[in-house]
């Protein structure tokens, strides 16, 4: 599948903002950025939560640079075959970075089917 940066991103934009707020609402200092592929330039790598989980959190705060949900565009578009089952890649990618953010890891992301 094909799909330029600038399309992507504002598919990976609708699909956050399709998330239910009690996900998002909680999110502090955390930006979301879209690359064309992981820095090994491989294709196996759909998102990379970038950051300290909210349950590793110390004293956090003001000067702290934002962690980062980074989201690959070409292992997606590598990864789907259309339109739709390219959504739903980027939906459960933003759902299983987040969840990085708040602590889940991947153990617990897999028993509940996010993994």
């Amino acid at each position: 599948m094909e799909m330029d940066a600038a399309a992507f991103e504002e598919l990976v934009i609708a699909e956050l903002d399709r998330l239910p707020d009690e996900m998002v609402d909680g999110l502090e200092n955390v930006v979301f950025v879209v690359e064309d592929r992981p820095e090994d330039g491989s294709l196996d790598l759909f998102g990379l939560y970038d950051g300290l989980a909210l349950t590793e959190r110390g004293q956090y705060g003001m000067g702290e640079l934002p962690d980062r949900i980074i989201v690959y565009r070409e292992p997606h578009l590598a990864g789907s075959e259309s339109e739709d089952e390219l959504r739903d890649e980027v939906h459960t990618t933003l759902v299983h970075e987040i969840a990085h953010f708040y602590g889940i890891d991947d153990e617990q992301l897999h028993e509940l089917g996010w993994a």
